[in-house]
């Protein structure tokens, strides 16, 4: 993981940092820190130190993954060489605010949601940039949220376009059986009740209802429970979920609400890095 935040460094690097080179001369030690400029939860810290430390800069932690912050609050310490510093400034600060935003919005999402259902899970989606699925995904966890399938070895999720070439979710899910190990759940996509039922008489672990009204997530769960299928499977709702219909899907006792509003549109929270004079 060091490695490659290495890389995103340079990368905003190139060959040099021109200006700062230009201004400050080499062996110049100052003290920073970083600020938050609004309130929201914290994620990242463990990331921007490590590549502070890569790049020999000294860190105090003042606030955690997880935890609160308010405006003007100071997050983290720095203390090193002012060219490492304001050469790395820009990656960190990007990667905190980016990582923070996800965190800032799983939080809002999942209060809303578990004040009308305590036990929801709320989890993220594969919607994610790619070369950043750990960092967002992680960004998360550190909200609250569930980090759901962080790539396509975590689990079986047979979907849609899985469906229209092997034919039927009887087969589909028999297949995913016959080839996986014990360790790892099934998961289905479906888009009907008749698709929720035979699915859960297959004995697949995990039915999704992808995109589906909330009038019709209730008809599917209350199917299931008149045919004794209910507890025999986790359910599932995701596709068109966000901050303002959230509660309304929770409310309906599904098990799971993943989304990849998480992610998507998750707005960075803001942040500086102040140097001391």
């Amino acid at each position: 993981m060091r490695l490659a935040m290495s890389k995103l460094v340079y990368e905003d690097i190139g060959f040099e940092d021109l200006t700062t080179r230009a201004l400050i001369p080499p062996g110049m030690n100052v003290e920073g820190r970083i600020i938050a400029k609004e309130k929201g939860i914290l994620a990242g810290i463990d990331l921007a130190t490590d590549i502070f430390n890569e790049f020999s800069v000294e860190t105090s932690i003042h606030k955690y993954d997880g935890e609160k912050l308010f405006t003007n609050q100071v997050i983290m310490e720095v203390y090193g060489d002012a060219r490492n510093i304001l050469s790395v400034e820009r990656t960190v600060l990007n990667l905190l605010m980016r990582m923070s935003g996800i965190a800032t919005l799983t939080k809002e999402m999942l209060l809303k949601a578990k004040n009308v259902n305590s036990d929801i899970i709320v989890a993220g989606t594969r919607k994610t940039t790619p070369g950043m699925q750990f960092y967002e995904k992680d960004a998360i966890r550190s909200g609250g949220g569930d980090t759901h399938r962080y790539r396509l070895d975590d689990c079986v999720l047979i979907k849609d376009n899985h469906l229209s070439i092997v034919g039927n979710v009887s087969d589909a899910i028999k297949r995913a059986k016959n080839y996986v190990s014990f360790t790892k759940k099934i998961e289905i996509e479906v888009e009907t009740i008749n698709e929720a039922l035979q699915a859960a008489r297959s004995g697949v672990d995990i039915i999704m209802l992808d995109n589906m009204p909330i009038k019709n997530v209730i008809e599917v769960l209350s199917t299931l429970k008149e045919h004794r299928l209910r507890d025999k499977v986790i359910v599932e709702v995701s596709g068109g979920v966000n901050l303002e219909n959230i509660d309304d899907y929770a409310k309906t006792g599904v098990d799971v609400i993943s989304t990849g509003y998480l992610t998507h549109s998750a707005r960075s929270l803001d942040m500086s890095l102040e140097l001391l004079k």
